[in-house]
C-alpha cells in the first residue's frame, strides 16, 4: 500500500515536471522567441520619376467678341458650345438709324460730286474769259500808243483783264473748296458704312463659343462682351506644383494628364510654359502643360491632375519605397544578416509613382531586406535577433 502511494505521488511529480517544461519551451519559442519579419530583394525594373501637379483646364487665348457701338440686339447665329469659323456672323444689331444715316451721307456726296463739276465749268468758262480779256487789254494798249483809241477806254479793257484774273484765282478757290467737300462727304459715307458694317458681329478667330453674355433684345455698349471665345489649339492645364519639386521640370517634359471627368484615362502632354514667380503662401510654382492632341470636347476650370516625367532609367536595381527607412536623418534599410539585423545608410536615386525606389550605392543586391510596418520598424536595433519569415 505504501510502495503504491509512493508511486501515484512520483507519477504527479513527473507529470508537473513535463507540463513546465513543456510551458517553457512554448514560452521560450513564443514570447522570447526572436520576431518574424519578412524579406525582400533587390529587382531590376524600369523605373521613371515624375513630378506631380494638381490644377484646372484653361485656355492661353480667350477673346471676349464685342461691339463697338451700342445697339439693340435683333439677331443671334451662334450659342454656348458651337464651333465656329473665323469671319462667322455671330450676331446682329439693330441697324435702322446708321442705314439712314449712310443714305443722307450718299446724298452728300452726289451732291458734293455735281458741285465739283459745276465749279469745274465754272474754272474752264473763267479761264477763257480771261484769254479774251488778255487778248482785248494788249489790242487797246497797242492802240492807245498810237492814239488811235482814248486811254479811258484802254484803261477799261486792262480792268476787264484784271477782272478775269480774279474770276479765275476765284474759280481755283472754289474748284477746291468743292474738292474738300467732296473728300469730307466721302469720309462721312465711310464712316456712316462702317457704322452699318459695325452692327453685324463676326467671329475674330476660329474658336469654340464659351459663354453667351446676352440674348437678342439686350441692349449692348462699347466693348461689352457678348461671347467669350477660346481657342482649342491652346487649351491646356495651369497646374501648381510645390517648390520642392521642380528639379528636372523644365519646357518640353512629358506628362501625363488625368481629368476628373475621366479619372482612369491619362492623355499624352508636354511642359508649355513655366512660372517665374511662386506663390508665397502655398510655395507652389504654376507650370503649363499642354495637350498632344487638341480637345474639343474641353471644360474650362474642370479639376486635372498631372504628372510630369523628369527622368526614366531602364532595368536599373529597385526595392518597394515602402521598406525605406530613416534612421538619423539618414535614409535606408533594415537587413537580416545571420539573423540579426543591420542598418545601411542608401543613396536613393528615382523613387517611381509606382512606389519603387532605384538603389544607387549602399547594398550589394544580393541582402535580405527587411520590409517591417512603421510600428514595428521603430523597434528595430542593429545586431537585434529576428527570423525570416516564410
Amino acid at each position: 500500500m505504501e510502495l503504491y502511494k509512493s508511486l501515484v505521488k512520483r507519477k504527479k511529480y513527473l507529470v508537473w515536471l513535463v507540463f513546465v517544461a513543456t510551458a517553457v519551451i512554448v514560452f521560450r519559442l513564443t514570447l522570447l522567441a526572436p520576431p518574424k519579419v519578412k524579406v525582400v530583394k533587390i529587382v531590376r525594373r524600369d523605373l521613371t520619376a515624375q513630378v506631380y501637379g494638381n490644377g484646372t483646364v484653361e485656355a492661353k487665348v480667350v477673346v471676349g467678341v464685342s461691339s463697338k457701338i451700342t445697339g439693340k440686339i435683333v439677331e443671334l447665329h451662334a450659342d454656348q458650345g458651337d464651333q465656329v469659323k473665323k469671319g462667322q456672323l455671330l450676331a446682329r444689331l439693330e441697324a435702322n438709324d446708321f442705314i439712314q444715316l449712310r443714305h443722307q451721307s450718299e446724298a452728300y456726296v452726289t451732291k458734293s460730286s455735281a458741285n465739283l463739276d459745276m465749279e469745274k465749268a465754272n474754272l474752264r468758262k473763267a479761264r477763257a474769259n480771261l484769254v479774251l480779256a488778255e487778248k482785248n487789254a494788249g489790242r487797246f494798249r497797242a492802240l492807245a500808243g498810237k492814239n488811235l483809241v482814248s486811254m479811258l477806254e484802254a484803261e477799261q479793257y486792262e480792268n476787264i483783264h484784271f477782272v478775269a484774273r480774279e474770276e479765275v484765282a476765284r474759280s481755283v478757290a472754289a474748284l477746291e473748296s468743292a474738292r474738300m467737300e467732296q473728300t469730307g462727304n466721302r469720309a462721312g459715307l465711310q464712316f456712316a458704312r462702317s457704322k452699318v458694317a459695325d452692327t453685324l458681329i463676326y467671329a475674330l478667330q476660329d474658336g469654340i463659343i464659351i459663354s453667351r453674355e446676352l440674348e437678342k433684345g439686350a441692349t449692348v455698349t462699347p466693348g461689352q462682351t457678348i461671347f467669350s471665345l477660346a481657342d482649342p489649339g491652346t487649351v491646356w492645364v495651369k497646374a501648381n506644383v510645390d517648390e520642392s519639386q521642380l528639379k528636372g521640370v523644365a519646357v518640353g517634359k512629358n506628362a501625363l494628364i488625368t481629368l476628373r471627368s475621366a479619372p482612369g484615362e491619362q492623355l499624352p502632354g508636354q511642359v508649355a510654359r513655366l512660372g517665374r514667380e511662386s506663390d508665397r503662401t502655398t510655395e507652389e510654382l504654376e507650370v503649363d502643360v499642354s495637350f498632344f492632341n487638341q480637345r474639343k470636347d474641353f471644360r474650362l476650370g474642370e479639376q486635372a491632375d498631372v504628372y510630369i516625367t523628369t527622368a526614366s532609367r531602364e532595368l536599373v536595381p529597385s526595392i518597394p519605397s515602402a521598406v525605406l527607412v530613416t534612421k538619423a536623418k539618414t535614409r535606408g534599410v533594415w537587413v537580416v544578416e545571420n539573423n540579426r539585423l543591420k542598418f545601411k545608410p542608401l543613396t536613393i536615386g528615382i523613387e517611381d509613382r509606382r512606389n519603387f525606389s532605384e538603389i544607387l550605392a549602399g547594398v550589394e543586391g544580393t541582402e535580405h531586406i527587411v520590409a517591417a510596418p512603421p510600428e514595428q520598424a521603430a523597434r528595430f536595433k542593429d545586431g537585434m535577433k529576428v527570423r525570416i519569415a516564410p
